[in-house]
Parts: C-alpha cells; sequence; structure tokens
C-alpha cells in the first residue's frame, strides 16, 4: 500500500498546485488579512486548511455524498457561504473608511497608513475556517477529487484521510509564499493611499463572490 501512496502522491502533488494557483475567495482572504501582519496571514491560512481537512475526512466518510444529493442541504450551506463572503467583504470595506478618515483627520495625505485596529490571530484564523466550511462547493469537490488517487486496492478511509492531510499541508505551503510576499511588500502596502485600494478592492472582489454563490443555481 505504501509504495502504491508515493507512486500516487507526486500527481496529487501536481494536481493540488494548480487547485492553490486557482484564485478564489481563499486566496482574496488571506491576502487581505496579511495586510494586517505576518500573524494574521498565517492564522487565516490555517484556519483555511483546517477547513480544507475537515472537508477531506467528511468526504472520506462518505458524509459529503450526502450533502451533495440534498439540494435544501446545499442551498442552505450555500446561503451561509455567501453571508460569510459578503460580511468579510464590508469588514475590508470599513477597514478602508478607517484608513481614509485619518488621513482626512489629519488634512492630508499621511506617508504611513494609521496602525489597524488591534486584533487577535484567532479572529483570522476563525475568517478562514468558516469561510471554507461555509462554501458547499468544497465538500463535492473533496467528494470528487480525493478517491481518484486512492490506489487500487487501498482501503479508502485511511487513504483518502491521509491525502486530505497531505493536502492541506502542502497549501498551508504555498499560501504562506503568499504571506511572505505581502510581507515583503510592506513598504509600499503601508502607504495609506495603496493600503486603502487594496482594502477596497478585496472587499470589492468578496463581496461580488458572496452575491455570486448566493444567485447561483
Amino acid at each position: 500500500m505504501m509504495a502504491a501512496m508515493y507512486q500516487t502522491l507526486l500527481p496529487f502533488l501536481g494536481a493540488c498546485l494548480l487547485i492553490a494557483a486557482s484564485p478564489g475567495p481563499s486566496t482574496v482572504l488571506i491576502i487581505r488579512r496579511s495586510l494586517t501582519g505576518h500573524r494574521h496571514g498565517m492564522a487565516t491560512v490555517l484556519g483555511n486548511e483546517t477547513g480544507v481537512f475537515v472537508w477531506g475526512v467528511v468526504a472520506a466518510f462518505g458524509l459529503t455524498a450526502l450533502l451533495a444529493a440534498s439540494q435544501l442541504a446545499y442551498d442552505a450551506l450555500r446561503l451561509v457561504g455567501a453571508v460569510v463572503l459578503v460580511v468579510l467583504g464590508l469588514q475590508a470595506l470599513r477597514a478602508a473608511r478607517r484608513t481614509r478618515g485619518a488621513a482626512v483627520a489629519d488634512g492630508d495625505e499621511p506617508a504611513s497608513a494609521p496602525a489597524p485596529v488591534r486584533e487577535s490571530a484567532w479572529r483570522s484564523y476563525r475568517a478562514g475556517l468558516a469561510l471554507n466550511l461555509a462554501n458547499p462547493k468544497a465538500a463535492v469537490f473533496a467528494l470528487s477529487f480525493l478517491p481518484q488517487f486512492v490506489p487500487a486496492g487501498a482501503p479508502q478511509l485511511p487513504a483518502m484521510v491521509a491525502l486530505a492531510a497531505v493536502w492541506a499541508l502542502f497549501e498551508t505551503g504555498y499560501y504562506a509564499c503568499y504571506v511572505w510576499g505581502v510581507g515583503r511588500m510592506r513598504r509600499l502596502i503601508d502607504r495609506a493611499a495603496v493600503r486603502r485600494r487594496l482594502e477596497q478592492v478585496s472587499g470589492g472582489v468578496l463581496i461580488a463572490l458572496g452575491l455570486r454563490m448566493a444567485l447561483e443555481g
């Protein structure tokens, strides 16, 4: 079994890379939270990947098949996910207004953005986790994705759980590069105008994704 798992590992990691590289709500949220600091960015990554692993385990037990089969359950989770996206988008827009308000109060555009409202990294973790767990597409995708890489003859449950763990760990490393990249651009991002624009763009994208999720059939 172990030899067969090693043989499927490389194509599985290639597929994980393609998935992670596809832009989506998680990417937007991770970048947006990384604007607050490295700790918040990594907490968001860990929350998102906890969700990835949870959905992988749920898929291993076949429970996501119930979600895929029940239109009512799927639609309910879809609407919850839409609300989560819109709320996160509104939070970003409020952060942009705070930056703008500080600039107006000073009577000029400051060289650096004002210090962000202090938040716990736990809040960033919860945001990443909620975004992933409230996405029914993530659940259904895990159900269809992971079984393709279970070697023939291997016990499906432990194999899928192991693949889900590898998937989450791989994406943690991948998204950590995003957090690092935002940190490297700190001097540029800390400018009030740049930070405000990034918050506005990320907020607008999250709201648009939430509305699309709410309206899609």
